[in-house]
């Protein structure tokens, strides 16, 4: 059972659009939509569904920065319950490729993050072992893994009282990819002393298992520190994952290298019937140390590029991935569905792409191609039930929340905006749409509803008021706004269309007395999430963005948002944009849009069309209720260092000072202290305090190389002069 732990009750409309979600999933329904406002508490939604359904649960998000936020808020929701964060492992990645106008082979690079690793197993582990599983991942979901069944049966189960000797015992680890290293204890590795044998499964954070033999039999098992060894307890039995993502029992190697080897031959065949002799002898190479690797560790670079025959599935079928590890009946709920739709049905076509020009050239056999990710299709088929989350849903979510589809309908960008879609489902489903109308809206198929709106908010807010203002002097009249707003202590943002229209207006704008700064993708994370904070923390009032400044922002201090060329309908500039721009406004109690135009695109009409239609609900419910809106208020994560106006003056002393309780500590000793705490938010997924304090840390080393440099020229002179 899931067990949803939260000091908050279900307010304005949540509980309707639960109850409808619900309905809707208990008869059967494959489709549904929530169409959530911004800051109207879809997550908190999204947990009480979980509850109710009581059924595995997948949540998919288009980006990893949204998916740890939703891990971490779903952790404090279920903290009973196991919630898995599965999302690309590389924190760097330039995948295999060549280029043959310049004949330019790229090998593939990567750095794996270990923590990501580990929690990718983990994932894997709970949803074989355990029922009450929810799973936050990104649209790596969707690519290849090792087969559920060769996991299932590479598991190592132990208990006291086995007869079992330490030496079959760690032949048995080595065949589910542990290794040994009695030095370097690290995840994945295991260690042996006498009759004591300490595996680090790969799946735990630090935590090591020590099984204790006497004989030929285990006398103890027990859970210890895998840092200080210190024990924690005892336990009569436990069961050992495989330590890698891809793995297969020893008869099913051998017979995936038979078949590797055989496709090898024929493709080789193939290059030297067409002349291609150099292609030819370069698949020949390759694979033949790969199928050495294999036969002799069990694992290969790019051991994935082979899974087809490791899994002893046919030519051309879908591979294995993580949904396969769900069982048949569970629940996807889809965050930011209009963004990670069109996500999922891209994917597979750019993978295809690259891999074909491996294949044509002789760097990889014919059977990579099988190594990719989900068609479109082929998701739809493998996910039962699905609830879409978005405040803008797109043309495939709306059109397939209609009562009368019993099937999907393949998604075609631009097929229907989805406000004809909204308005097509109001006039099928209610209609009159009024808030009361809204509250009758099960009259669909099967007695359930597939679309519910939330649009009231659990802080009373307004959508944003929308102003349109002409396009004359648009950057006066800007400037004009922002001077009100700074007075007020309340931040700004503007949306340009280029980077370079960004950074010129910033500068300008700071020439006229205003502090702004501009944010855009040729911005590293790290330093966006800095802006972010700064804004937030006021060191600056005016933030000057493009495209960066729509999902995902939550900046309660924001109560004006001004787009720029309004008018220039496009990607920027169209009915979704518009709508999330909007939105960045709707957390402030003084909440204000500003459209520059000289003309009303379809777009802007769509735009104010859903804002009043939001707003006359909204107004309707508030006096009703009484309710008196109040602005989000959220603490601002500070920096953890503070220097001294004076740069120079700051890096030429040897002690720096703690903003917190102004203390002086030496520096080595504040860096050291900053690494590890740099580690534990990581380990926490706290992505953003992580990636702040890494900043501070780089800061603190460049200034002490800077004190010792100096320290160490004063020296010489100091030398010189006695001499």
């Amino acid at each position: 059972m899931f067990e949803l732990v939260s000091e908050y009750t279900p307010e304005g409309d949540q509980q309707q659009a639960i109850d409808k979600m619900v309905k809707s999933l208990q008869v059967g329904n494959g489709h549904q939509s929530v169409l959530g406002v911004t800051g109207s508490g879809k997550t908190f939604t999204m947990a009480n569904v979980i509850k109710q359904v009581n059924k595995p649960t997948l949540i998919m998000s288009h980006n990893k920065t949204l998916a740890a936020q939703l891990y971490s808020e779903f952790r404090a929701f279920f903290p009973n319950n196991a919630v898995e964060y599965f999302v690309s492992y590389f924190d760097y990645y330039q995948p295999e490729a060549y280029i043959p106008a310049s004949d330019t082979y790229i090998e593939k690079d990567s750095a794996i993050n270990e923590e990501i690793e580990r929690m990718r197993l983990s994932t894997m582990g709970s949803l074989i072992t355990r029922d009450d599983v929810i799973v936050i991942a990104s649209v790596s979901c969707i690519y290849g893994l090792g087969s559920p069944d060769d996991y299932k049966d590479m598991m190592l189960p132990v208990n006291v009282g086995q007869q079992i000797g330490r030496d079959e015992f760690l032949a048995m680890l080595v065949e589910v990819l542990f290794e040994r290293n009695d030095i370097a204890f690290q995840r994945g590795h295991f260690r042996v002393r006498g009759d004591v044998v300490e595996v680090r499964p790969a799946y735990l954070e630090d935590t090591a298992i020590r099984v204790e033999f006497f004989g030929d039999e285990i006398d103890r098992i027990s859970e210890i520190s895998a840092t200080s060894g210190t024990k924690r307890g005892e336990m009569k039995d436990y069961l050992f994952f495989p330590a890698k993502q891809f793995v297969s029992s020893g008869p099913k190697m051998k017979e995936a290298i038979k078949s590797i080897r055989k496709e090898m031959k024929e493709t080789v065949a193939d290059f030297e019937k067409d002349g291609k002799l150099i292609e030819a002898q370069r698949v020949r190479m390759r694979t033949e140390y790969d199928i050495e690797m294999m036969r002799e560790m069990g694992f290969c670079q790019g051991i994935e590029n082979y899974s087809r025959h490791v899994t002893g599935r046919a030519p051309g079928a879908r591979p294995y991935t993580l949904l396969d590890f769900f069982p048949e009946d569970y629940l996807l709920l889809v965050d930011e569905s209009h963004a990670t739709i069109p996500q999922v049905g891209g994917m597979f076509e750019g993978d295809k792409s690259r891999k074909t020009m491996l294949v044509n050239h002789g760097f990889r056999l014919p059977s990579a191609l099988d190594n990719r990710p989900l068609r479109f299709a082929e998701f739809m088929e493998m996910t039962n039930q699905r609830v879409y989350v978005s405040a803008t849903p797109g043309p495939f979510e709306m059109i397939n929340s209609r009562p009368e589809n019993k099937r999907y309908i393949p998604w075609v960008k631009g097929e229907m905006s989805a406000n004809q879609a909204i308005k097509m489902l109001r006039k099928q489903i209610s209609p009159s749409p009024s808030l009361e109308s809204v509250e009758d809206f099960d009259v669909c198929t099967r007695g359930a509803t597939l679309m519910a709106e939330q649009i009231i908010r659990p802080t009373g807010l307004l959508d944003p008021v929308l102003t349109l203002l002409p396009l004359d002097g648009q950057i006066d009249k800007t400037i004009e706004l922002c001077r009100e707003r700074v007075k007020k202590h309340e931040r700004v943002l503007i949306t340009t269309l280029t980077k370079k229209t960004a950074e010129d207006l910033a500068d300008y704008l700071e020439k006229v007395g205003l502090k702004a700064r501009y944010l855009h993708s040729d911005i590293d994370t790290v330093e966006r999430v800095e802006i972010l904070r700064a804004l937030r923390a006021a060191e600056f009032d005016i933030l000057i963005g493009i495209n960066l400044l729509r999902e995902g922002l939550d900046l309660p201090e924001v109560s004006l948002v001004c787009i720029l060329d309004a008018d220039k309908e496009g990607f920027l500039r169209n009915e979704t944009s518009l709508v999330q721009t909007a939105g960045r406004a709707a957390r402030h109690l003084n909440g204000e849009c500003v459209l520059f135009c000289d003309k009303v695109t379809e777009s802007i009409k769509q735009l104010l069309s859903i804002t009043e239609y939001r707003r006359e609900i909204q107004i309707a419910y508030n006096e009703k209720h009484g309710v008196v809106p109040r602005s989000v208020v959220r603490p601002v994560q500070q920096s953890l260092q503070t220097y001294g106006d004076d740069d120079e003056a700051a890096s030429s002393v040897p002690m720096l000072r703690v903003a917190e309780d102004e203390v002086t500590y030496n520096a080595l000793e504040i860096i050291s202290q900053l690494q590890e705490e740099m580690r534990e938010a990581a380990g926490r997924l706290e992505f953003e305090r992580a990636a702040h304090l890494r900043d501070q840390i780089e800061e603190l080393q460049q200034r002490e190389k800077i004190r010792q440099a100096k320290t160490n020229d004063k020296r010489k002179v100091d030398y010189r002069d006695l001499e």
